[in-house]
């Protein structure tokens, strides 16, 4: 069987666990490790505090810092409606594979686990790490993170596989996501002035965020980026149980893409403002932030040996991209990272979801040469 072939035929059963974030992916993080064990790796499981989810780290090569970590997520997003087959069984047609998760990122991780013979054969140390909970908010990367700081080895280099149509990039926005509640007092309908609407203060909050994006577009006119400022997003908002029932809980589910720091912080500070100022105008309600996750951004440089490696290989011209990645979370450990998977993002998060085949020889043909420069 060719090496395509083993990674389609791990593809099908990757795709075949339902790893969405609200479910365990140990069944995948345990199968994959019983693979890549006897593949010759020194494999290790680091589990969140539930136990339902599981990091995998996978090492060839000697026992040392530095080396290339190549990096990938296990979870996907809920299938969601409008499928023209099982999201959760590999189906083959005209040079596709559609399954939640074929792009983002299942196929660039069964392309890593399908080369991994070629990387045990490596001088320097390679790393197959796999994180439960990107979705989420990164919450495995940043866990596994704190873990590679105490405890090593660090890698030098990072390639985070994610949908780029095998494109070298260099940089993306952070991505922070939050969920405001509001707590006010219920009654009826027919006497609004005895409660404290929830419903109305979170549209006021919704207001609020609207202004604030006008503000981030203001700052930041032109850029690097596409659009080139800091973006704010909400993306779900409930409240309330009847039309003749005071509101007595809200929540709003938004999102914030700063381009750097000083625009978090400047959305921080008027928000901590407007939460007052509505504390004081209406006595009694409260409003709780909850910080679902802070995702640093990854920041385009100068020197970048992951770049320069993988621009030696694949070609091409550095870009950028919008969404966020664990990328900025392994750059924080002072390792030089990319993006470069295959598949396109428009693709990700989608009903009938899809990986080319070409995309997937590609991505096979790139870690080959990864590998020969190892």
């Amino acid at each position: 069987m060719s090496v395509l072939e083993q990674a389609i035929a791990l593809l099908s059963e990757m795709v075949a666990h339902p790893t969405v974030s609200d479910r365990s992916n140990r069944a995948l993080a345990e199968m994959l490790a019983e693979r890549l064990a006897g593949q010759g790796a020194r494999v290790s499981l680091f589990p969140d505090a539930s136990g339902d989810k599981l990091n995998l780290v996978a090492s060839f090569g000697p026992k040392a810092e530095g080396g290339l970590m190549l990096s990938g997520h296990l979870d996907v997003v809920p299938p969601g409606e409008g499928w023209s087959s099982d999201p959760f069984r590999l189906r083959r047609a005209e040079g596709r594979f559609y399954g939640r998760g074929t792009c983002d990122m299942k196929g660039f991780n069964a392309a890593c686990v399908a080369m991994a013979p070629r990387f045990a054969g490596c001088g320097a140390p390679v790393h197959l790490v796999f994180t439960h909970d990107e979705e989420v908010g990164c919450l495995g990367a940043r866990a596994l993170a704190e873990i590679l700081v105490r405890e090593g080895p660090r890698p030098a280099l990072a390639i985070i596989g994610e949908p780029t149509r095998m494109r070298v990039i260099e940089g993306h926005k952070g991505c922070h996501e939050y969920t405001t509640r509001f707590t006010g007092r219920d009654g009826h309908g027919s006497a609004p002035d005895r409660g404290i609407n929830a419903a109305q203060a979170a549209a006021r909050f919704a207001l609020r965020l609207e202004a604030l994006a006008q503000e981030l577009k203001a700052m930041r006119p032109e850029g690097v980026f596409d659009p080139p400022w800091a973006t704010i997003s909400v993306g779900r908002i409930a409240a309330g149980t009847a039309r003749n029932v005071i509101a007595g809980q809200a929540e709003v589910e938004w999102e914030m893409r700063p381009v750097d720091a000083a625009e978090a912080s400047h959305v921080k500070r008027q928000l901590a403002a407007y939460e007052a100022a509505e504390r004081a105008a209406h006595p009694g309600l409260g409003i709780e932030a909850e910080v679902f996750g802070e995702v640093a951004g990854l920041e385009p440089r100068a020197a970048n040996a992951a770049r320069d490696l993988l621009l030696g290989i694949v070609g091409g011209a550095p870009g950028l991209v919008p969404f966020g990645t664990e990328a900025g979370i392994w750059q924080a450990l002072g390792m030089d990272a990319v993006l470069c998977g295959p598949g396109d993002i428009a693709q990700a998060h989608r009903p009938d979801e899809y990986l080319e085949e070409r995309q997937l020889a590609a991505c096979l043909d790139m870690l080959d040469g990864l590998a020969a420069r190892l």
